[in-house]
C-alpha cells in the first residue's frame, strides 16, 4: 500500500514490502541493494525505508540488466552511474541552450567580427567603419 510520509508533498511512496512486490524482488535484496548504493530510498524519521516510483522503476531495471542482460552488481551500478549523469549533462545542455538563446535574443551589443592577429596572443574586436567621404580632407 502507498504512504505519503510528508503531508506537503503528494509523491507516492511504498514501505519496502510493496516496493519488493511491484519490482518482482526479495524485500531482503532491496536491504542489500539499499546497502551497496544501487537505490537509495528515502527514510522516515524512525529509520524504516519509504521508495518512490522512481526507485521502483529503478528496482526493475536492475532486475532486467541482472537476469535478462547477466550484467554483474558493478556493471549495474556503473550502468546507473552513467544514466544519472547523462540525464544531469542534458538538463545542464537544455539550460545553457536557452540561456544562449536568451541572451542573443537581448543583446544591445554591436555585432563585429573576430579577427585573429597572426604572431600575438591578442584576440580583437572588429567593426567596419562607415566609409569616408571622397574629397574630404
Amino acid at each position: 500500500m502507498a504512504e505519503n510520509t510528508d503531508n506537503t508533498d503528494n509523491t507516492e511512496v511504498y514501505v519496502i514490502s510493496v516496493a519488493a512486490e511491484l519490482s518482482g524482488m526479495h524485500a531482503q535484496t532491496l536491504r542489500t541493494y539499499d546497502r551497496i548504493g544501487l537505490v537509495t530510498p528515502q527514510r522516515t524519521r524512525g529509520g524504516g525505508r519509504r521508495y518512490s516510483r522512481s526507485d521502483v522503476e529503478t528496482l526493475r531495471t536492475i532486475q532486467r540488466l541482472s537476469q535478462d542482460e547477466g550484467v554483474n552488481l558493478a556493471g549495474i551500478k556503473e550502468i546507473l552511474h552513467l544514466k544519472a549523469e547523462n540525464e544531469r549533462l542534458r538538463r545542464a545542455n537544455q539550460q545553457l541552450r536557452e540561456e544562449n538563446e536568451h541572451l542573443r535574443a537581448t543583446s544591445t551589443r554591436p555585432r563585429g567580427e573576430l579577427v585573429h592577429v597572426p604572431r600575438s596572443t591578442a584576440v580583437v574586436m572588429w567593426e567596419k567603419r562607415p566609409a569616408r567621404k571622397r574629397g574630404s580632407n
